[in-house]
């Protein structure tokens, strides 16, 4: 599994926004990210969100986002438009639901699968909540203290 991208955000943008327009905090992409045993990433939303939080970290197919971006025609975006913490390359993310992993040293607990919302049609383009069933990413426990870096390409 590769890392391609890693992305942190001090806010919410669509968490609490519903019949509201979505916030405007960024997605701020960085080169590495400490993981933190229990409570998040340091400097994100979920850092300390709540006691066994399933959300800690959140991770997204590199592979998925091109091929919803083939999908539904869209040259635009970003994979930050997701709002996922890692990005990764070569690996199935659903394989991982319920299972402990490991990369760069750092251990994690599969969750469950982070299901898309009708926010998606917002945040990336119209056709993506359905696109993304079954595909929209996996969201994990933080079983080890670490670092994340960006894989070189």
């Amino acid at each position: 599994m590769q890392i391609r991208h890693l992305y942190i955000s001090a806010g919410h943008n669509f968490v609490g926004h519903h019949g509201r327009p979505p916030g405007e905090n960024p997605v701020l992409p960085v080169p590495e990210v400490e993981c933190v045993a229990g409570r998040g990433l340091r400097g994100d939303r979920y850092f300390n969100h709540q006691e066994n939080y399933k959300g800690q970290i959140t991770f997204f197919s590199q592979e998925t986002y091109r091929e919803i971006c083939d999908a539904l025609g869209v040259k635009d975006k970003d994979p930050s438009a997701f709002r996922r913490n890692v990005i990764t390359e070569g690996v199935d993310l659903n394989e991982l639901i319920g299972r402990d992993f490991e990369i760069q040293g750092v251990r994690f607990h599969g969750i469950e699968e982070c299901k898309p919302c009708y926010w998606m049609e917002t945040a990336f383009a119209p056709g993506a909540e359905g696109f993304l069933k079954g595909r929209g990413g996996l969201r994990a426990v933080i079983l080890s203290d670490g670092k994340l870096r960006v894989d070189p390409t």
